[in-house]
């Protein structure tokens, strides 16, 4: 009995090094895409930029009137380039698609899966980066996730246990159903992750309340649209914090949205097994209604045999007579 209990506090005492290890590794491995294609596709959009401004210079010294070829070279290059995320501003264009905090926002949304589409790799070189960093790192990023959102699930089946004992409260611990420690879970993941961020993108985005609880169930469900993107309007300055915290919110929402998932899978399965354990149920009892109006209906046979029965017994009487 103490044997078990020395060897599950030590496999608790395990499980959370081995989880800040697998943290830190998928930290790790995260910064090295960042780093990557911040080096592989920043030149590239510096690049770019630098054209766009000679482009436009020369246009406007060369055509007074522009028409013809020259306007749909320019139509095309603006096209272009607001694809790639440059736009252009007086004298200068705009850059942050590419740089390091931008790298570790799209290496976030490639290896979570949630692709918005807005941004890609054009050179040839992050394009094969990006196939070998997302081989990996899919697996890597489920591992994780999987873990947080069984260490957030503990932490929240402690603390309604604690909730309870003070309040006096009989709080099921059971994850498989909708006990007090799962609807902790929920309610608090709801708070959390679904209805506060929303508040956040409606002050930095100027987003509507809607607009932002939409943004935030589809980048959390990993369905990835790509019409409502953070970061990207030219006009705002975006503090320099912004996207990493997005990041550990996209990371964290999606482990309690990967509960929630699991939580109604197993709802699902209950109630199939309650309706497949029902029809059984109702199928045995009509097997049995039959089966006992067989017995009770005499058949033909049975009349007979009764009948032999019932006259054998007075044969022998007679015979006992004679």
């Amino acid at each position: 009995m103490c044997g078990a209990q020395g060897d599950a506090a030590a496999g608790r005492r395990w499980r959370l090094p081995g989880t800040l290890l697998l943290l830190l590794a998928y930290v790790g491995y995260v910064l090295l895409g960042s780093a990557a294609f911040w080096a592989l596709e920043g030149p590239a959009e510096r690049h770019s930029a630098q054209q766009l401004l000679q482009d436009k210079w020369e246009l406007l010294g060369n055509y007074t009137c522009l028409r013809g070829p020259a306007l749909e070279r320019l139509i095309q290059g603006i096209i272009k380039a607001y694809k790639s995320g440059l736009t252009l501003q007086g004298n200068s264009t705009s850059l942050g698609r590419w740089d390091f905090v931008g790298s570790f926002f799209f290496s976030i949304s490639a290896i979570t899966t949630i692709g918005y589409g807005n941004l890609s790799p054009n050179t040839v070189s992050a394009q094969i980066f990006c196939i070998f960093f997302a081989l990996f790192g899919i697996p890597l990023n489920l591992i994780l996730l999987n873990r947080i959102g069984q260490l957030m699930l503990s932490g929240v089946q402690r603390c309604a246990k604690r909730l309870g004992e003070k309040l006096h409260w009989q709080v099921r611990g059971s994850g498989q159903g909708l006990g007090g420690s799962g609807t902790c879970a929920l309610v608090t993941g709801l708070l959390l992750f679904l209805l506060l961020p929303p508040f956040l993108f409606s002050v930095i985005e100027g987003w509507t309340y809607e607009e932002g609880f939409y943004y935030s169930f589809v980048t959390l469900s990993t369905i990835g649209f790509g019409d409502y993107v953070i970061g990207m309007n030219p006009d705002l300055t975006y503090p320099s914090w912004y996207k990493n915290l997005v990041s550990v919110w996209i990371l964290f929402g999606m482990a309690w949205l990967a509960l929630v998932i699991n939580l109604c899978i197993t709802l699902l399965e209950n109630s199939s097994d309650l309706c497949q354990c029902g029809k059984k149920k109702s199928k045995e009892l009509e097997q049995e209604l039959m089966d006992g109006n067989k017995n009770s209906t005499p058949r033909p046979d049975d009349v007979e045999n009764c009948s032999s029965k019932d006259t054998k017994p007075e044969g022998r009487v007679q015979h006992l007579e004679i």
